[in-house]
């Protein structure tokens, strides 16, 4: 698929245009970019669980980067997610930063509500 070209605005200069979309050339001289980190996002999954897959589709959509632990065989990864949410019998089980978000149903919920774009951006 080949791209529109990337235009210039010739009333913002640092502004291109590129379709329906602006994109910041180049910041004015001086301007200093600070950013904050991103919150740590884990997901604990078990191999075929469509929930799970759901789950990391909404959040690959949201364009975040996640650690993804696979517990479907058990051991210390199963006892770390247990650990830090000691009623959780099911899959998945998301945390994004040190907020216990739940599964692939509470994940949704917070999209739908308008809250999720808030909580990863930390």
């Amino acid at each position: 698929m080949m791209q529109r070209p990337l235009v210039l605005s010739e009333h913002f200069p640092r502004l291109a245009k590129r379709g329906n979309t602006s994109y910041l050339v180049s910041p004015r001289p001086g301007f200093k970019r600070i950013t904050m980190a991103k919150p740590q996002i884990d997901i604990y999954t078990k191999f075929a669980c469509p929930y799970c897959v759901r789950a990391k589709r909404l959040l690959s959509q949201k364009g975040v980067d996640f650690a993804e632990h696979d517990i479907t065989m058990g051991g210390p990864k199963r006892a770390e997610m247990l650990k830090r949410a000691p009623n959780a019998m099911t899959v998945p089980q998301i945390f994004i930063g040190d907020t216990y978000v739940g599964g692939s149903d509470e994940l949704a919920a917070l999209e739908r509500a308008g809250k999720l774009d808030a909580l990863l951006a930390g």
